[in-house]
């Protein structure tokens, strides 16, 4: 009954298989090992991008802040919502790599709005010298309530943005679980609707831990490799990570993890909202955030169930409501759902 993370899950075993073979013999370092090429032809010809300059990384911090650290001078500010990962849970590392941008929180929702962004734009490059100018702008998604951007959002958000000559990030920790949520294809959520990058999560769908960076105006790609040596995220053996993604985009495993993902949380959600609990947000992906009486949680947690709790604490007034997230990886067995539903 474990819905903590989809970080705490196992990694595919053909992703460990693909480790375990890469391990046999010596290849060229620092990226130029056989399985990066392969794993740029694939990601290239999955975003139907030929010219996208494609890298690695071991986490979705150094993708997200590498990424913007590229987009970004360090005297202009980052527009994202106030729950974004960057902003929340990245310990002040945009604010490092960029040498110093600023994070401007254009809403405290889960999603921005055409109206929220032009509204916060408008109100940076107001104090001449003395102010943050202009910088990029960086969408979730899945976002951190578990919510997805529909396709006329992502393209009314990147209309907004380029209207005033501003790059777009997208922070896809959770890509897979969106695209396949939306039914569309990597490039109609990213380049087709104006996005100039991503980092494309694998740890959270079933990779040991690997993302990928992808710029699709290539002119980005010698800034980017020099901001991910100096920040010390250029692996020397990179053949493993590598390897990871390589396995992860083989046979559709990236897809085939993240419809399990989404088809579980639905299971659960459905449960829950059954058993008298109230949805706080849509479930539209993999991520369930979910209000009960303070008792029912600690009798779900004494049961053994493992999550989290999201706007109070175990103790208190055992009547009174309690939001949690619940969060499924590919893992998650139809026999934890049901055990944890037959304790609720």
């Amino acid at each position: 009954m474990y819905f903590a993370s989809d970080n705490s899950g196992p990694a595919n075993p053909e992703v460990l298989a693909a480790i375990a073979a890469a391990n046999e013999g010596f290849a060229m370092g620092y990226g130029a090992d056989k399985e990066m090429a392969a794993v740029t032809n694939r990601l290239r010809q999955i975003f139907e991008a030929p010219q996208a300059a494609v890298y690695l990384v071991a986490t979705g911090t150094a993708a997200n802040v590498l990424a913007l650290s590229t987009l970004s001078q360090p005297w202009q500010t980052i527009f994202c919502t106030g729950p974004a990962h960057v902003n929340m849970d990245e310990c002040n590392a945009p604010e490092f790599y960029t040498s110093g941008a600023k994070l401007t929180l254009v809403t405290p929702e889960d999603k921005i709005t055409p109206q929220s962004l032009r509204a916060a734009i408008e109100g940076e490059e107001t104090r001449g010298v003395h102010g943050p100018q202009r910088g990029p702008v960086s969408i979730t998604q899945v976002t951190e309530f578990g919510t997805v951007y529909s396709l006329e959002e992502l393209r009314a958000l990147c209309d907004t943005a380029k209207s005033f000559g501003l790059p777009i990030h997208l922070d896809g920790a959770r890509f897979t679980n969106a695209m396949v949520s939306l039914g569309c294809t990597a490039a109609e959520m990213t380049w087709k609707a104006g996005v100039d990058a991503v980092s494309f999560g694998g740890t959270k769908n079933g990779c040991m831990g690997v993302e990928a960076v992808i710029f699709f105006d290539p002119a980005a790609a010698q800034e980017f490799e020099y901001r991910r040596k100096r920040g010390a995220h250029l692996f020397s053996k990179h053949r493993y990570l590598s390897a990871q993604m390589l396995a992860y985009l083989t046979d559709d495993l990236w897809i085939q993890n993240a419809k399990a993902a989404n088809a579980k949380a639905a299971r659960l959600a459905a449960g829950l909202e059954a058993a008298g609990a109230t949805l706080t947000h849509p479930v539209q992906a993999n991520m369930i955030f979910a209000s009960m009486p303070r008792a029912t949680h600690k009798k779900l947690f004494d049961a053994g169930a493992v999550y989290h709790l999201w706007d109070g604490e175990l103790d208190g007034d055992p009547e009174a409501h309690v939001t949690a997230r619940f969060v499924c990886d590919w893992s998650i067995g139809d026999d934890q759902i049901d055990t944890f539903l037959a304790h609720l």
